[in-house]
């Protein structure tokens, strides 16, 4: 959890580049974009943070980016809180980043670097989730996110261009770096590296004293760490489950309605041909007559492309309007003249020669209204059907908006709520590891968790326009460590090796001070006296460190390829486990040849940091530029604010 802020703040652009809203609309959040994605809300009344030029950042704004970064963490990660967030150090990130887009903005204004509102409306209409069926921008979506998200036009306009116009002032300072070839080349020496050593491992329990702790100093030590014996936060959720069968009195489409529909949708039920084809384009009429030349005498059309290098596209089955509009209106007239199975001859096209193959025809005839009534009937009455859903949700909402019950809207619905068994964030069963709340519950668990107080239901959508999931939580039960009588063992094991771990330090102080005057590892290990692991040999390249699984590189040693050849360190293992006594012997390099890719990937990842220090570099003349303090005493009360809030 901790770690996650400590990546939260890195980015390659640095602050302010990506857009907050973009990212919540689209639904995606990657913890190590977030500082780029924060909104530097420069209104809004409070006290000042930081003033920026003439534009000061409030504390109100302060305030709502840190509480939007934790929620858009717990989408991860349902357990993180505002404590951890402020233990890494995320308010002052986030104060960094507020200034920083701030400065980048003012100084594009003043420099005429601006975002124009066509611009800001293209970057809405690439956002996948704002788009309707027809794949082009729509409102009414655009509308539904911003009520969903308690945001105005204007909050997530303003945020678009200031994003734009950090894009256009703080991307051509990572362009055109170049990287000097004896530094890429040196770069690329060290991934040859050959280190020769070795690790002794002092766990702490090897040092654990034989004799047990009396009953007070259990006493006293649990008093003192009882949060370490915490159980986790559960929660109770109550919920229902309704589909489209809860829409009541739906009248049946009258035959009015349904020859209104037939007449609306004629086209669809006249007859129709519809065609199959195979197509393959040529980039000019001697091959095309030649493949045609070529099929004539046998052979499919797929082999012959195959052959080529090239690739046939199936179409269909289509009208000849759609295969005009698809294709051209030549192609279509050829391959409806054609019989099924035959191929036509090489058609001109947009894109060059087209031979194409009929490969089925199908025929549908005409159909009266009476032979599809009762397929209107359907459609009319899932439409219905749908609508009143529409209706009922939206009631539904207004209720739950204004205070009321689960309950009263279960028992309106027809349908009877039910209670989970007390849950953890992550959806599991308080007390059973193995058991998961309901599939449906998926999404409900976060929410859940995000709720500050029981009885306040909430409507999600379960499957659009058919399935809804209401649900509220009926009992909140916080994290609280056990007593310490159900916990005692476990207790007294952790003063041993905390007691251990004290002395596993004194150890391998004990064993560096003396490989520092010129002992040898293994019989300074030994002196020690202690039950300990065999002294492990390490024979590495860093190319084999960097094949790691998923990336993970073991703290020893990446610890022992930053060491200089003949030293010796220590490393503690993390929760007071023990220590480690990392020794490096010996380093062996090989020659890299100048043409060796590694050169050419060393350049253009040196080039990438070069680029990353000259934006940073950027940043800050920017700041110094327009102008930029911290008002510290309120810094200081907005973290004293958010610490007494989760």
């Amino acid at each position: 959890m901790l770690q996650f802020f400590r990546n939260m703040f890195k980015s390659s652009l640095g602050v302010g580049i990506a857009i907050v809203f973009l990212v919540l609309i689209v639904g995606g959040f990657a913890a190590s974009d977030v500082a780029g994605n924060l909104v530097s809300d420069a209104t809004g009344g409070g006290d000042r943070i930081a003033k920026v030029g003439s534009t000061s950042i409030s504390s109100n704004a302060v305030v709502r980016q840190a509480q939007q970064a934790v929620e858009i963490a717990r989408q991860d990660n349902p357990k993180v809180t505002m404590r951890d967030f402020l233990a890494q150090n995320g308010l002052s990130q986030v104060i960094d980043q507020m200034i920083d887009r701030t400065a980048i903005t003012t100084f594009g204004e003043k420099n005429g670097i601006v975002a124009g509102k066509r611009l800001v409306d293209s970057e809405l209409a690439k956002i996948p989730s704002l788009q309707g069926p027809d794949g082009h921008f729509s409102d009414v979506n655009y509308r539904t996110m911003l009520a969903q998200r308690n945001l105005t036009d204007k909050d997530v306009r303003n945020d678009i261009e200031q994003g734009l116009i950090a894009r256009q002032i703080l991307t051509p300072a990572q362009l055109g770096m170049a990287t000097p070839n004896d530094m890429a080349l040196r770069y690329a020496t060290l991934l040859k590296d050959k280190r020769i050593g070795s690790v002794a491992a002092l766990p702490s329990q090897a040092f654990a004293p034989a004799a047990m702790p009396g009953d007070a100093e259990v006493a006293s030590w649990y008093a003192t760490h009882a949060t370490l014996f915490n159980q986790p936060e559960r929660r109770v959720i109550r919920y229902a489950i309704f589909d489209d069968t809860a829409a009541k009195n739906v009248a049946a489409p009258t035959d009015a309605e349904i020859a209104q529909r037939y007449n609306a949708d004629k086209a669809q039920y006249e007859a129709s041909e519809l065609r199959k084809i195979s197509q393959l384009i040529l980039p000019s009429e001697a091959v095309a007559k030649a493949m045609a030349d070529e099929l004539a005498k046998g052979g499919s059309l797929e082999a012959a492309a195959k052959a080529r290098g090239l690739s046939v596209s199936a179409i269909g089955p289509v009208t000849k309007v759609a295969l005009a509009a698809q294709a051209s209106s030549a192609v279509a007239d050829a391959a409806f003249a054609a019989k099924k199975g035959q191929y036509t001859a090489p058609i001109k096209s947009l894109l060059g020669y087209a031979l194409v193959h009929v490969d089925d025809v199908v025929l549908k005839p005409a159909r009266s209204l009476d032979q599809v009534k009762g397929e209107i009937a359907a459609a009319l009455m899932a439409d219905k059907r749908k609508a009143a859903l529409a209706s009922v949700t939206s009631k539904i909402e207004d209720s739950f908006d204004k205070g009321g019950a689960l309950s009263d809207a279960a028992k309106e619905m027809g349908v009877t709520p039910v209670e989970t068994a007390p849950l953890l964030a992550d959806g599991t069963v308080f007390g059973k590891p193995g058991e998961k709340a309901p599939a449906d519950l998926t999404k409900a668990v976060t929410a859940a968790f995000a709720m500050e107080r029981t009885n306040a239901p909430q409507l999600a959508e379960l499957e659009a326009g058919k399935k809804f999931l209401m649900f509220d939580v009926t009992q909140i039960v916080p994290a609280a460590p056990l007593p310490l009588a159900q916990v005692k063992p476990a207790v007294i094991q952790a003063i041993q090796m905390e007691k251990g771990a004290i002395a596993a330090k004194a150890a391998a102080l004990k064993v560096l001070d003396k490989v520092k005057h010129g002992s040898d590892l293994n019989a300074a290990v030994a002196a020690l006296g202690a039950k300990l692991p065999p002294i492990q040999p390490v024979s590495m390249t860093r190319e084999q460190l960097q094949q790691a699984p998923g990336g993970q590189i073991p703290p020893a040693m990446g610890l022992f390829f930053s060491m200089a050849k003949g030293t010796t360190k220590l490393l503690p293992v993390p929760g007071g486990r023990g220590w480690l006594v990392v020794q490096l012997k010996d380093i062996q390099t090989q020659p890299v040849d100048a043409k060796d890719p590694l050169v050419a990937d060393a350049r253009r990842e040196i080039a990438g940091l070069l680029g990353r220090e000259y934006t940073d570099a950027l940043r800050s003349a920017l700041r110094a530029d327009v102008g930029a303090t911290r008002n510290d005493a309120a810094i200081a009360a907005v973290a004293k604010q958010l610490a007494g809030g989760n």
